[in-house]
């Protein structure tokens, strides 16, 4: 009878880690929130500033990859195994990575792709 009773609980807890419709649709909301504000700040012509732009559209990424690992994947801090610092950890390389790589590949596509103007290529009224 113990046995079924832990049993139960392990079930009970298994099942409480993931999340409610309610904590879905927070989620939900709150990566669609963080995904149109950029969208429209950008679209919009940015701010006067274009670092200003450029760390708005970064915190909502990083926000957007926080909100995605609390609500979708369940991570919080009362996981008691390493796993998921060790998958925090995992994402955040994998993330610095990729950025890294597609501004890298970016920046050398633009200065080597990019025609360069002569003086015999321009044309003067």
């Amino acid at each position: 009878m113990a046995h079924s009773h832990n049993h139960h609980d392990a079930h009970h807890d298994a099942h409480h880690d993931h999340g409610s419709f309610k904590s879905y649709m927070t989620g939900f909301v709150l990566a669609v929130i963080l995904t149109v504000i950029p969208f429209g700040i950008v679209m919009g012509g940015g701010f006067d500033s274009r670092a200003l732009t450029i760390a708005v559209v970064v915190l909502c990424a990083v926000a957007q990859v926080l909100v995605h690992m609390i609500y979708f994947l369940h991570m919080n801090s009362s996981a008691e195994e390493g796993w998921t610092l060790l998958s925090t950890l995992f994402t955040i390389v994998v993330v610095v990575i990729m950025l890294a790589g597609s501004l890298w590949v970016m920046f050398h596509l633009n200065t080597n792709m990019m025609p360069q103007m002569s003086h015999e290529l321009q044309v003067m009224p």
